[in-house]
């Protein structure tokens, strides 16, 4: 079974990822970027979901780190920002793909299937 990273501070967002994605992925959720970093090591998974805007440290600045170690891994970024600036920062710092949220569950499984 894949292993999914969810880098996601906020409750309500993570469990509509884990209702979507439980049944096929063992899934791992960080609170913070800090926390996505360290899991991302502990656990080395396939994919990461990385929400941009979380407490302590951003998904950009954990992008900017993971990114340091291994350029293969997929990360999607998921935002409630819809703005073009937004999916531009998250793919300069070395997103594969960008989500704006509300996360649709039939979009988010077809943007995965092209990474894993």
């Amino acid at each position: 079974m894949k292993t999914i990273l969810i880098a996601e501070d906020t409750d309500s967002n993570f469990l509509l990822l884990n209702i979507i994605l439980r049944k096929n992925y063992h899934l791992i959720r960080a609170y913070n970027g800090q926390e996505a970093i360290r899991l991302y090591h502990e656990h080395h998974p396939d994919i990461i979901l990385m929400d941009i805007k979380m407490p302590i440290m951003d998904g950009l600045e954990a992008t900017r780190e993971i990114r340091k170690e291994n350029v293969n891994i997929p990360i999607i970024a998921l935002t409630a920002n819809a703005f073009d600036s937004d999916k531009q920062k998250s793919l300069d710092v070395g997103c594969n793909d960008y989500m704006t949220k509300p996360i649709i569950a039939s979009e988010l499984l077809e943007l995965m299937n092209r990474y894993i």
